[in-house]
């Protein structure tokens, strides 16, 4: 067994990332383990374009050296704070740069078990290498909590499958698809389809698709708004810079507005697009089955018609429910002591569970500090809390 180190990062996305440029900054001893933004490199379409202003997008090291912004204009791409999207390409490209300048030490390996021990945790990577770590965190993506409806859930991967399982939509050139959902991954999607001369079809519960609308495109009325990463108005102010007051909230307050906040809507890139396609909105899915080698979808509206849709795949663009059972690398007996809410961590100040010194950030870590951790945006808050907290503590703490 290899020396201890005092913290384990799992996870090397945009929050793992950015709590160990802060960490590394700080001089704390640490080790971080994945490939570098993973879920953003194959869990979404190759297109597509980012809901958040540039402004809004960074990774983050204490001193905002490495910017998205800086990035731009060292590699001669289009940038600006406001209304000009940000490609997929570009940030997944930007978060690799912002890995090798700031988190050289990242190791692209698994961990696949993580026990309590006595004074921290053993941990086990995936090519056999076991070590201690006084504190664990996890900083996973949202593929570990992808959500499939049970009306779609029994049918064979190769009819279903969910949005985030998809990178190159290439396979589907010329196949009929139907995408399910009614939020930005569904939008994403289906434009992406279009681009590989899919036949597509949008399902959505919602009557109506909601968009986001570019700062420099707001009424005039809404031009004195309190401006935030998560888009203008008070609330959205106050989700951006007061987690630690969100936390405060009562635990059903706190859940409620992290599931309802700021819910589905597609970025504004592509509405256009869509916009002129099958859409069949205000329509619930009632069931699935295999029929003749192909996806029968069941549908009814709301006059309770009942429609039939027939194609060759079905993507499930249904969102992620935060279940941290889901976790394969948490051992049972840990899993056990850790006090959960909606199957999310409960979480003291420092991101902190019921279990003494294991951490989790970004999305299970939203019913606790708010919805801005659902988004790249929360990242900064999360690195400057977590590694001033480390660095008052001493290793053995």
């Amino acid at each position: 067994m290899n020396a201890s180190t005092q913290v384990a990062i799992i996870g090397a996305g945009p929050y793992g990332l950015s709590i160990a440029a802060h960490l590394r900054a700080r001089n704390i001893d640490f080790r971080i383990f994945g490939i570098p933004m993973n879920s953003w490199r194959t869990g979404m379409p190759a297109g597509m374009f980012l809901k958040s202003e540039a402004f809004a997008s960074n990774l983050y090291d204490p001193e905002a050296r490495c910017t998205l912004k800086s990035f731009c204009v060292r590699n001669g791409i289009a940038y600006s704070d406001y209304g000009l999207p940000v490609s997929l390409a570009a940030f997944v490209d930007y978060g690799l740069s912002f890995q090798q300048e700031m988190v050289p030490n990242l190791e692209h390996r698994a961990v696949v078990d993580i026990k309590r021990e006595r004074n921290g945790f053993l941990i086990q990577l995936d090519d056999g290498e076991t070590f201690t770590a006084g504190r664990a965190i996890v900083a996973v993506g949202t593929p570990y909590f992808k959500h499939v409806p049970p009306s779609l859930a029994h049918l064979p991967p190769e009819h279903v499958s969910h949005s985030s399982d998809h990178h190159d939509l290439t396979r589907f050139k010329g196949l009929t698809v139907d995408v399910v959902g009614g939020g930005a991954s569904a939008l994403d999607l289906v434009a992406g389809l279009l681009d590989a001369d899919a036949q597509v079809r949008l399902v959505a519960r919602r009557h109506a698709l909601k968009w986001n609308t570019p700062i420099l495109h707001r009424p005039r009325w809404k031009q004195w708004y309190p401006m935030s990463g998560l888009g203008g108005g008070l609330r959205n102010r106050f989700y951006e810079t007061a987690p630690m007051l969100f936390r405060l909230l009562p635990n059903k307050t706190r859940v409620r507005i992290v599931s309802t906040w700021l819910g589905p809507a597609g970025a504004w890139p592509v509405r256009s697009r869509i916009e002129q396609l099958p859409l069949y909105l205000g329509h619930n899915l009632q069931g699935a089955a295999i029929q003749d080698g192909r996806i029968q979808l069941q549908l009814v509206n709301g006059s309770q018609q009942r429609f039939e849709l027939h194609s060759d795949h079905v993507i499930a663009a249904t969102g992620y429910r935060v279940d941290v059972h889901r976790l394969p690398f948490l051992d049972r007996d840990l899993m056990r002591q850790v006090r959960l809410v909606e199957n999310a961590p409960v979480l003291s100040s420092t991101f902190e569970s019921s279990v003494r010194g294991l951490h989790f950030v970004g999305l299970t870590s939203a019913n606790s500090f708010g919805p801005a951790m659902r988004f790249v945006l929360g990242a900064r808050y999360t690195a400057q809390r977590l590694a001033s907290a480390l660095a008052a503590r001493r290793p053995g703490d």
